[in-house]
């Protein structure tokens, strides 16, 4: 059996050996494909492998009809929008991703960015305090519980909504559960996003929803750019002074956003929530220890198509 690691954002050298010892320990091969710069080059590494690990790589039909071998693919974190599920389910081609490994990570990053936020980018002015203020965790998943642990310890007051995840649940955390997305942003001041790219979700957080936020309202997102309707979003800070966007994900009118809103807006240049040390190797280990149950075992918890 042959496993491929290909990744155009390559991760940490002590990731690589902890997945090189999984897949070697279980008697199969690993295979390399880091910072590749063309499609033509995945498409060659794929033609006789068994498995692919993936970060943020495109895995599409074309990928797909090139590995003529494939099982499996896992993507290394918990969003896998760059994976087609249609096209993988019709080569009869697993795919997993490996919820939680991250979750601390983007959790952190998060309450990072709310003061970053708070304090004014840090231009020397003064800001506020997160103490007291109202949060609220629109999708209550691994990332989700992980900023309520955090912010107990800035003392906010917690909110959240999921539509998936029992309201009992999200009470028996500390943390108060509402009833609709609607209810969430007009009681809290403070919104962190954490709900995939859907066709249900994106363009879902609009103008409806932002506009009713109460005064000196931010938005801050770790999930996904498809999800803000991204007109609406500027329309709700041109006509609020005191509406604050902090982004992991930049928008497609960054530029504008940039310019109009200074010293209220931010976003990072690429994607970041996963980006430590920790978060690369405990993904990367057990996407390599997934593979190994599938092949060895045909485990397939972790599976979404």
């Amino acid at each position: 059996m042959k496993i491929l690691i290909a990744t155009d954002k390559p991760f940490a050298a002590i990731a690589v050996n902890g997945i090189r010892k999984a897949i070697e320990g279980a008697e199969m091969e690993l295979a390399l494909l880091e910072k590749y710069t063309e499609k033509a080059q995945l498409l060659e590494a794929v033609k006789d492998v068994d498995a692919i690990i993936i970060r943020s790589d495109i895995i599409d039909s074309e990928v797909l009809d090139a590995a003529k071998q494939l099982q499996i693919v896992v993507r290394a974190g918990a969003g896998y929008d760059n994976v087609d599920l249609a096209a993988a389910t019709a080569h009869n081609v697993c795919v997993m991703n490996t919820p939680g490994q991250n979750a601390n990570a983007v959790a952190e990053l998060a309450l990072g960015m709310m003061v970053y936020g708070i304090r004014n980018l840090l231009n020397g002015s003064s800001g506020t305090e997160l103490m007291g203020k109202k949060l609220g965790i629109h999708a209550y998943g691994n990332v989700g519980r992980n900023v309520a642990r955090i912010a107990k310890g800035f003392g906010m007051d917690i909110y959240a909504y999921d539509a998936y995840y029992p309201a009992a649940s999200i009470e028996n955390d500390g943390v108060k559960a509402i009833a609709s997305a609607e209810e969430l942003y007009k009681t809290c001041q403070y919104i962190s996003l954490h709900i995939p790219a859907t066709a249900e979700t994106k363009n879902s957080i609009n103008y409806a929803l932002l506009s009713t936020m109460p005064k000196g309202a931010m938005l801050i997102n770790t999930a996904r750019k498809e999800v803000i309707n991204e007109a609406d979003l500027a329309k709700v800070m041109e006509e609020r002074a005191d509406f604050r966007y902090m982004s992991d994900v930049m928008p497609g009118n960054h530029a504008e956003m940039s310019e109009k809103f200074a010293g209220r807006y931010f976003s990072t240049p690429k994607k970041m929530g996963a980006q430590t040390s920790e978060a690369n190797i405990n993904a990367g280990i057990a996407a390599a220890n997934q593979i190994v149950k599938f092949l060895k075992e045909g485990d397939r918890t972790f599976q979404v198509n």
